[in-house]
């Protein structure tokens, strides 16, 4: 029997019409007029002849085009069509070509959005799926390996940013995560990447809790010569030991005067969840002599620039320095520390009331319709008596 060899294959001269050279179980040589040698396997499955195109000889070698060939015969054997078999790979390979991780991120950004996160957590989400997409966004998520993954968290770590770098993981494992629940990958990558990457020690908030030193404290915010509606943020902000962002995008209509409570919407707290808090008197004489800065608009603390606007999450941890307080000293979320520490050490009140008052979600679904139910007046009692010992403190 006449098979090929290479030194056949490269000895073959094209004529003016196509012509076949062949070497044996169904491979075949096709020869164009133009030159070019294609390799085809024909082969017969349930009563039918078939043609399977095996690529451009010398691109595929008479070893590798036998292998090839080897391959599809095995298919048959079974029963199976390889040219069938050919096209579901190539339509399966164009959909991985598809599902790019920037384009999946960009699908769960999206998600996050009708689920209505808030809107300064999609701003960073978008921020880190920017810093991921610029080395793995155009590639297909089933081809995305951990050591791809770590080159973009290797860049952040070399700035310093040890933190950033475990959100940057933490963000590209929800993406993979989000794939593999669409059926579009099997596995994620960054599952791996933990012990990779720097652990930071991890530096609280600053806060003081000194008693003695809480009272200073106070009296220094209560002399704060800047701007008025500063000075009542920074008093309101240690009154209710609310997230300083809570505090600051606060809307007048949140307010129940009559019930001497304030509801922060779901969309605005951390935990997703609408949070009320019972208002001690020293709050609601704040909130009067807010209202008459500020009631003409919808929040409480607008910006200098524009009404529109909240105040800078800078602004008041900028008026801390201004009165004297570093930021190892204490800081705006600090306040919450402090709240947190009195009201535990006072040993007056249930723990319970005073991770309630936190907004510190219990997750069990029954003890958290009991924490609601049960602390509310324990919380009540609790608002008034944290206003009255800061005013104490002041006196001290």
């Amino acid at each position: 029997m006449s098979v090929l060899s290479d030194a056949k294959i490269r000895a073959i001269s094209p004529k003016a019409k196509p012509f076949k050279r062949a070497d044996f179980d169904g491979l075949y040589l096709l020869v164009n007029p133009g030159g070019s040698k294609l390799w085809r396997f024909k082969y017969r499955l349930h009563g039918k002849e078939k043609l399977l195109a095996l690529g451009k000889y010398p691109d595929i070698s008479l070893a590798g085009a036998r292998k090839l060939r080897d391959e599809a015969r095995g298919l048959v054997a079974n029963g199976m069509d390889p040219s069938a078999k050919r096209k579901a790979q190539q339509r399966q390979e164009a959909a991985e070509q598809q599902d790019t991780f920037a384009l999946l991120a960009a699908e769960l950004l999206q998600k996050k959005r009708k689920e209505g996160r808030a809107e300064a957590t999609l701003s960073k989400t978008e921020w880190l799926h920017r810093l991921l997409n610029a080395d793995i966004g155009h590639m297909p998520v089933t081809k995305i390996t951990a050591q791809d993954v770590l080159i973009p968290l290797r860049k952040m770590e070399k700035k310093g940013n040890h933190e950033s770098a475990k959100r940057l993981r933490s963000a590209a494992g929800a993406v993979f995560r989000y794939a593999i629940a669409l059926g579009k990958a099997e596995n994620d990558p960054t599952y791996g990447l933990k012990d990779a990457l720097i652990q930071h020690k991890v530096t609280h908030r600053a806060a003081i809790t000194d008693p003695k030193e809480v009272g200073a404290l106070m009296r220094a915010i209560d002399g704060f010569s800047g701007q008025r509606t500063t000075r009542l943020a920074l008093q309101l902000l240690s009154i209710t030991a609310v997230r300083p962002g809570e505090l600051r995008l606060a809307m007048w209509d949140e307010f129940d005067e009559d019930n001497a409570s304030w509801t922060i919407p779901e969309e605005r707290t951390k935990m997703r969840r609408e949070h009320t808090i019972p208002l001690p008197r020293q709050a609601q004489t704040s909130l009067r002599e807010l209202k008459a800065l500020t009631g003409w608009g919808k929040l409480l603390f607008p910006s200098v620039r524009s009404s529109q606007r909240a105040m800078s999450d800078n602004t008041l941890n900028a008026a801390l320095r201004r009165i004297g307080y570093s930021k190892d000293e204490m800081t705006a979320h600090g306040f919450r520390a402090v709240f947190s520490t009195l009201a535990n050490e006072s040993g007056l009140w249930h723990p319970d009331a005073i991770e309630r008052a936190l907004a510190h979600v219990e997750q069990n679904e029954i003890r958290r319709a009991y924490a609601r139910g049960q602390h509310w007046d324990e919380r009540v009692k609790l608002a008034q008596w944290w206003a009255d010992k800061l005013d104490q403190l002041r006196q001290d």
